[in-house]
């Protein structure tokens, strides 16, 4: 499964949402997929997840009837495309003017009316991206981006992601094969954009692989030594630096006790140090199992704040 699908099937696991939170949610879906008009309502989807809750939200806030076809599109049903749509002309409307639109309208533009209660501009970029949007695996690049049908409404999105204090990201849009596309670049701001939507594990995933591959590039600067010993110093002093993140993000590091406390501290100061180096380091040194044993405490401690 690619990571844009991994990460839209996240974004539909929440379940508690106020009506203003569900209102803002399917609209973004709605006014951002494949047809939204008094006579022409459907999506096209690759992600189940996303029609299902599409198809429920439709129904639940307008009463109208969402037909659902699928259709695979690899041998044994490896991947399906799942397409919605409204069939009966007088639901279209219904779900057009549920949403504040109507035929005097010259194009479509975002309605804010949808999108202003507590939470509802996430949620309502949460139902754009399930859409329209994807996000690149960070193995590969930092690029996320939205595939808009119409310029006003992809001039209308930008504002919105320009406005949020949240994200310090700055959208740009290029037209690309008859659509608009509004994408945001550089890791620090798609991870705040995730997080944002809805989707913290993908943005800790994106920003474990950018540490490892900082570390990685910083070790390999510093030391003249066999490749694979530095990938494996690098891959697991990577993972402990996003284990103190977390729990600085939790709790804080002063939550922790004095032993782990200055471990973590010499760990983010020197990532290419190995566990010997680290256990010289500390004011009273200890041998590299006691340092093993502190790292691994702190690993268990971040674990236990993921779950929560």
């Amino acid at each position: 499964m690619s990571f844009s699908k991994e990460t839209k099937e996240s974004l539909c696991a929440e379940r508690e949402l106020t009506c203003e939170q569900k209102t803002a949610l399917i609209y973004g879906m709605a006014l951002f997929s494949k047809s939204f008009g008094p006579s022409a309502v459907s999506m096209t989807t690759e992600s189940r997840p996303a029609a299902m809750t599409y198809s429920e939200g439709i129904a639940s806030l307008t009463g109208a009837i969402v037909d659902l076809t699928v259709k695979l599109t690899r041998r044994g049903g490896e991947s399906c495309l799942y397409y919605l749509s409204v069939p009966d002309k007088d639901d279209c409307k219904r779900v057009f003017e549920f949403f504040g639109h109507d035929r005097s309208q010259p194009s479509l533009r975002i309605n804010r009316a949808n999108i202003d209660g507590e939470g509802a501009v996430s949620r309502f970029l949460r139902g754009v991206f399930l859409v329209c949007g994807s996000v690149t695996d960070p193995e590969k690049d930092y690029h996320l981006e939205f595939s808009v049908p119409h310029k006003n409404l992809a001039s209308d999105l930008e504002r919105i992601i320009s406005e949020i204090e949240e994200i310090n990201a700055e959208p740009r849009t290029v037209q690309r094969k008859g659509s608009y596309v509004v994408y945001i670049k550089g890791s620090d701001n798609i991870e705040d954009m995730l997080t944002y939507i809805g989707a913290p594990m993908s943005a800790l995933n994106i920003m474990q692989s950018r540490m490892v591959k900082s570390v990685r590039n910083r070790v390999n600067r510093k030391i003249n030594s066999e490749t694979a010993n530095l990938n494996k110093t690098a891959d697991a002093s990577a993972k402990q630096l996003i284990a103190i993140e977390l729990i600085r993000e939790k709790c804080g590091l002063d939550s922790l006790p004095e032993d782990l406390r200055e471990i973590a501290f010499i760990r983010i100061e020197h990532p290419e140090y190995n566990l010997r180096e680290l256990g010289n380091a500390l004011p009273v040194p200890i041998s590299r199992s006691g340092a093993n044993h502190r790292i691994q405490r702190l690993m268990t401690i971040a674990e236990e704040l993921k779950g929560k």
